[in-house]
């Protein structure tokens, strides 16, 4: 009789993934006693096809109602299975808001979170008068017009490596509050805006709060100066609002090219396609 694929006695390999999710359902990607949880969710999948437990480690953790377009994750298994049986029989288990797109296998010391060079992050708004039927949580709504002349401005101005207290959150527990913000672009596309972030890491809450002041630029509730003024303040301006959750994909991650992990050449695309809509208001 054949030996079962995998077992104590085979080498331990490291398997990278894929995953794209809509976060509306979920407490976000950390696993959570009595919460839904997108890495529990996985982990579940992924262990029935392993036929053993496996343990997720992500590029970063997104929080509740955020999306991802692609996350990147790994685990360590013994199991035996070829990338189309990690991904087919992965996807057979997982509900119809999480999708494994791509299975990698790569070297023991590949590390989803510390291996990665760079994060990007969009933030979908959709700017008009009327909701959207389609949008609901996909998205955010503002019903005025966005000066989006102002709005780049204002993103200019936080270009750079920097002390980026003033945009994160109370609850962040990162050891040094110094990001290297490499690009923030604004772009319109017709009724879309797209605001893409890309760091070399992000804090709690950076990327929302980020969008918040471009928006309250946008809206000329502010200057664009005042992007400039509350970085260098170094302290969170409770007069900001962070950004709603639904309007926020993790969109990439970015790899040295040894990895030769999969790219998806739509991922660099400028804007995200209409079909993605959201519920989220600005009045």
């Amino acid at each position: 009789m054949s030996a079962p694929a995998g077992g104590p006695w085979a080498r331990r390999r490291r398997i990278a993934i894929g995953v794209e999710y809509d976060g509306g359902a979920y407490s976000g990607w950390q696993a959570q006693p009595h919460a839904r949880s997108i890495q529990a969710v996985l982990e579940a999948a992924l262990a029935r096809v392993a036929d053993a437990p496996v343990a997720l480690v992500c590029a970063g953790r997104t929080d509740a109602g955020v999306h991802a377009h692609e996350q990147v994750a790994h685990f360590d298994t013994r199991a035996v299975r070829s990338p189309r049986a990690w991904l087919l029989g992965a996807n057979t288990y997982l509900g119809a808001d999480v999708s494994v797109r791509w299975v990698h296998a790569v070297p023991d010391h590949f590390h989803a979170r510390y291996s990665a060079l760079s994060r990007t992050y969009r933030y979908l708004i959709l700017n008009r008068g009327a909701r959207s039927a389609l949008a609901a949580g996909r998205a955010l709504l503002v019903h005025q017009p966005l000066d989006i002349t102002a709005m780049q401005a204002g993103a200019a101005q936080l270009l750079g490596e920097h002390d980026f207290s003033a945009f994160r959150s109370a609850q962040c527990q990162s050891r040094s509050p110094v990001r290297v913000l490499q690009r923030l672009a604004i772009e319109r596309s017709g009724e879309w805006v797209t605001i893409e972030a890309s760091a070399n890491a992000f804090l709690h809450h950076m990327a929302r709060n980020l969008v918040g002041v471009l928006l309250a630029i946008g809206l000329h509730r502010t200057a664009p100066e005042a992007a400039r003024l509350q970085l260098r303040s170094r302290v969170r301006d409770p007069r900001t609002v962070t950004a709603a959750a639904a309007g926020l994909y993790l969109w990439r991650v970015h790899y040295p090219p040894p990895f030769a992990l999969p790219i998806d050449p739509a991922a660099d695309s400028a804007i995200m396609g209409p079909a993605l809509p959201g519920r989220p208001q600005i009045s």
